[in-house]
């Protein structure tokens, strides 16, 4: 079957979005990532997303992107606008996963969080300690993350191993460790609501 979908998303979702692919059995699906890398610089993602529905968007019946505003302060919203695409609700990826009313309590103990889900876990050396240049400039560790309390793990596994490497990432950045297991039922479902329009037409 061909696919007649397309969910443009988030290289940190890729993992989580194949498998909602497979379990809900999508064959008409097509899914297509861009870099996870762009976490790091938030203002190049609505011009990424573009050029990505230019690119790949044409022939498909509905277009959904699988990403939140992820620190765009509502540009991409403004592509979306012209394109007629929408979007994950929220404001980025933690809220997605945990919801936003876990979300909300959870900023409200400590304002000063910095979040990690399965992804970041895995590729924490790479997209934090290589990203940010912590480690050809430990001295950055300040400016980055002074204003820092917590490490939230928000898992979406039960998983011993991103436990223990999420507790050793909190201890690097020297902040106090909490776990929060949110699963993946909160992404299911926003992404079969947003799309559910496209697929009952299909």
């Amino acid at each position: 079957m061909n696919a007649t979908v397309l969910i443009i998303g988030c290289g940190a979702l890729a993992h989580e979005l194949v498998g909602l692919q497979r379990r809900n059995q999508w064959t008409h699906v097509r899914i297509q990532c861009l870099p996870a890398d762009l976490h790091n610089t938030p203002d190049l993602i609505p011009d990424a997303v573009r050029k990505a529905l230019d690119r790949y968007s044409s022939g498909y019946a509905h277009v959904f992107l699988a990403y939140a505003d992820c620190g765009t302060g509502g540009a991409l919203d403004r592509v979306l606008e012209e394109y007629g695409v929408e979007r994950l609700p929220g404001a980025h990826c933690y809220e997605v996963f945990s919801g936003s009313r876990l979300f909300a309590q959870l900023s409200d103990e400590e304002m000063g969080t910095f979040y990690l889900t399965d992804f970041l876990v895995r590729h924490f050396d790479r997209l934090v300690k290589k990203g940010l240049g912590l480690d050809r400039h430990p001295e950055l560790m300040a400016t980055y993350f002074g204003n820092y309390r917590r490490v939230t793990y928000l898992a979406q596994t039960h998983t011993n191993e991103l436990s223990a490497m999420a507790r050793q990432h909190a201890k690097y950045l020297g902040l106090e460790f909490r776990q929060q297991y949110t699963g993946l039922a909160l992404l299911d479902l926003a992404v079969q609501k947003s799309c559910i329009n496209g697929f009952s037409e299909l």
